[in-house]
């Protein structure tokens, strides 16, 4: 009896219960690129909430690396912020971003492939295990603390294993998103012989939509575009609050990681001032998949009340998340960027065309060439050297 409770410890299934807790307004709330009007959907916007895919401490599972933790708490919460943010691109990416989660009933065979990403295994390819391991090329030691920028920096690794799911990761550097640079690493020539070696044409347009994949057009590569910021030194700088909130407006959302220092949170949308976040700090029981080859996905779910923070106490280190399944969504939010975010005198970020001449030459990232599964790569540190270390993003000017 005891092994069932903790299976569902901290749930709390009755929504009605908790409606209250939302205050009694005309405003809209935004979550991950969708409104909804408090008055009147309530429910539903509780029930896109849950939807969410929600990664929490966890117990009981194998030590990482062999003899390290078996458990997260204390240290995980930003690889579980990282999780989930990866996770809702996962949905977007193969079940969109209307799909809804209902408790106990069937879901497609997509959906649970997803969600066996995320185990605590290491042969899982976006696990505590994997992220914590390869958090070591980035510095960090495992148990240790991770900021924004370092988990984007570990996903942005780990992907490169990730054949099913076949994301572009980009992470941007210095406060800037480079369209030239995304063009290159998400536009794919088909393999065919007669493209073979050659490269991608130089229709780097960010008003350029994509009309399908034609034979001899790049085919794209699903995007997920993460930018890290510093928004003040020790606060944030409420001149960043009404470009940081309309990040949440756009359909591209996949929200933002950050919270207070050691204290990390998933931010999926706001109402007013105040920032709604799914809360990695409940320790869960391990849960593995079962015999039947699925995983009782109950605690992977928050079932309660979303939590909220006003905006001006959330730590100025953040990272946004976007996610771009086609050229002409990425297209689409280049627009949406320059109409919203450059308008600013003291821009959030910086959108620019082409390559920065100071910069170093960029490379798409690509896998490194061992014969190994990515699992069983990076299930060695030593071998972690392969990766180079990424500096810090720059403060802001405030």
């Amino acid at each position: 009896m005891e092994s069932v409770l903790s299976r569902y410890e901290n749930q709390i299934t009755i929504f009605a219960d908790h409606l209250e807790e939302f205050p009694d307004t005309d405003e809209l709330v935004w979550i991950l690129g969708k409104p909804h009007l408090l008055k009147t959907e309530k429910s539903k916007l509780l029930s896109d909430i849950s939807a969410r895919l929600w990664f929490t401490y966890r117990r009981k599972f194998s030590p990482i690396g062999g003899t390290g933790p078996s458990s997260d708490a204390g240290w995980g919460c930003m690889l579980r912020c990282g999780q989930m943010m990866l996770a809702q691109a996962l949905i977007c990416r193969h079940l969109g971003r209307d799909w809804n989660w209902e408790k106990q009933k069937e879901q497609p065979k997509e959906y649970q492939r997803i969600l066996q990403c995320f185990l605590d295994r290491k042969d899982c390819c976006y696990s505590i295990h994997q992220m914590a391991q390869m958090g070591v090329g980035e510095g960090k030691s495992i148990g240790e603390w991770f900021g924004p920028n370092t988990v984007a920096q570990v996903l942005k690794k780990l992907a490169l294993f990730d054949e099913w799911n076949s994301l572009a990761v980009y992470v941007s550097m210095d406060n800037t998103v480079v369209i030239e640079d995304i063009k290159k690493m998400c536009c794919v020539l088909p393999l065919s012989a007669d493209t073979v070696g050659e490269s991608p044409p130089d229709t780097l347009n960010a008003s350029n939509q994509s009309k399908g994949t034609p034979a001899g057009r790049p085919a794209w590569k699903p995007l997920l575009l993460i930018v890290p910021l510093r928004l003040g030194i020790n606060q944030i700088n409420p001149v960043y609050v009404d470009a940081f909130k309309e990040c949440f407006k756009m359909p591209q959302s996949l929200g933002a990681l950050g919270g207070k220092p050691n204290n990390a949170y998933y931010f999926i949308g706001f109402l007013g001032d105040e920032l709604i976040f799914l809360d990695p700090h409940t320790t869960q029981t391990f849960v593995d998949t079962e015999e039947n080859g699925t995983v009782d996905d109950q605690t992977f779910h928050c079932l309660q009340s979303p939590q909220r923070m006003n905006i001006l106490n959330l730590d100025p280190s953040v990272a946004l998340g976007f996610f771009c399944k086609e050229e002409k969504d990425f297209d689409s939010w280049c627009s949406l960027v320059q109409k919203e975010i450059l308008k600013e005198n003291l821009r959030m970020f910086e959108l620019v065309q082409k390559h920065p001449s100071h910069w170093p030459p960029f490379v798409p990232p690509a896998k490194p060439e061992v014969t190994t599964t990515g699992a069983e790569f990076i299930d060695s540190t030593e071998q972690l050297e392969e990766f180079d270390l990424e500096e810090d993003f720059e403060i802001l000017s405030v």
